[in-house]
């Protein structure tokens, strides 16, 4: 591991990442989109044979219910116990964000308020490039399902024998996922965004990918919402000379599996500091002064993860402005998140942590306004609306008012 300086370029560059849209992907990617929103299906089989190597045909693209089935014959009976376990305490956690509506009323006869309303249709993409991300499907459908999207499709990559993962098939499927599909990168976002003759179209694409599936949900967000923005995982782990090191060490090594995966410790020890660089080969080693220093250097570099393995974690707890999870005290691994906790694993990274939330129930969700005023009560806003509606030229505006008091 490496020692930075807070002053030094590196740490600028670690501080200020920033995944993604070079422009020789973005070129790709804009010919890709283009090229489904023009053609569609045919599209779709294209690039799945140039990037995949897989030869499918029209009616292959949707997945059936025979194939769904088979996924069951292929799967361990202790995989659906698990999941079983596992999605209890994910359902737990998001029925508790679930918002309310609500209404302010006066005595003139104003009501104000504001109401939620699902989502209609939303695309999880689900990677499957150096393995299938099974845990992805549920930790993206649930919360969808929990804020009460009516129709959930999902697309993920064709394997090399042109079918998908059955642990995936078999979570899709447990989650009642409307419709599957196999198709992957950035064409798959392309059908979602843009609908097909076979694929039909979102409102919103939700899920993790690599950089042409990043840029993809860039190129094609107005026409859909979309999550976030997400790069490589990431991991800033905030230890001490009080600190056990040998899970330091191991919650290290876990993310330095991550292809591209940033690992970061933060210290106020320098003997702690020097034991762990002789320790890890990879990643990254921030000496700060003080506890102080240390959240004020975890809040510039705003990480997906951030595990507070000191003493009082809730004194430093306190103190972080920026990050995707928090993972406070020895028994609180990354791990726990990634497969069982209950929250999304679907996080911010790059830094954008600093403006992104999570994957959750919120995600799948809108809000509208309710205005309801009275004769009275609109009669009093009269002297605020000329004055407005004169300063900004807006006559009709003005009229619209009059007209209510002729």
């Amino acid at each position: 591991m490496k020692i930075l300086r807070l002053s030094s370029k590196e740490m600028q560059n670690l501080c200020e990442r920033y995944y993604c849209n070079k422009k020789r992907i973005a070129e790709k990617v804009s010919r890709i989109v283009q090229s489904v929103k023009e053609d569609g299906d045919k599209a779709i089989l294209k690039y799945t044979r140039k990037f995949d190597k897989i030869k499918l045909s029209f009616k292959d693209l949707k997945v059936s219910a025979n194939e769904i089935n088979g996924a069951y014959q292929n799967i361990n009976a202790d995989f659906i116990a698990n999941l079983k376990s596992i999605m209890g305490n994910i359902e737990k956690f998001h029925k508790k964000q679930l918002p309310r509506p609500w209404k302010i009323r006066d005595a003139e006869g104003i009501e104000l308020g504001e109401i939620f309303r699902p989502i209609e249709s939303v695309g999880i993409y689900v990677p499957a490039g150096t393995a299938p991300l099974v845990s992805s499907v549920y930790m993206s459908v649930l919360p969808a399902r929990i804020a009460g999207v009516k129709r959930i499709i999902l697309a993920s990559p064709p394997t090399k024998s042109g079918n998908i993962d059955p642990h995936i098939l078999v979570v899709a499927n447990l989650l009642k996922v409307d419709e599957v599909y196999k198709m992957g990168g950035a064409q798959a976002i392309a059908a979602m965004a843009f609908g097909t003759k076979t694929v039909p179209k979102v409102d919103k694409i939700v899920g993790p990918g690599n950089d042409y599936v990043t840029e993809a949900k860039r190129q094609v967000f107005g026409y859909v919402d979309i999550d976030m923005l997400a790069g490589p995982s990431e991991v800033i782990i905030f230890a001490n000379q009080f600190s056990d090191k040998a899970y330091v060490i191991q919650d290290l090594m876990a993310q330095a599996e991550h292809l591209k995966g940033l690992a970061v410790l933060v210290t106020t020890s320098k003997k702690f500091a020097k034991a762990m660089k002789k320790e890890m080969d990879k990643g990254y080693i921030v000496l700060a002064k003080n506890i102080k220093q240390a959240a004020e250097i975890i809040n510039r570099i705003a990480p997906e993860h951030l595990e507070l393995l000191v003493k009082n974690p809730s004194r430093v707890l306190k103190m972080i402005r920026n990050a995707g999870a928090i993972f406070i005290g020895p028994y609180s691994p990354v791990c726990v998140g990634d497969y069982v906790a209950g929250p999304s694993h679907v996080l911010p990274t790059g830094g954008t942590a600093r403006f992104f939330s999570g994957l959750n129930v919120r995600s799948f969700l809108k809000s509208s306004h309710t205005i309801a005023y009275s004769k009275k009560a609109l009669e009093k806003e009269k002297g605020a609306i000329e004055t407005m509606t004169s300063l900004e030229g807006l006559c009709g505006h003005l009229e619209s008012f009059k007209v209510r008091f002729k």
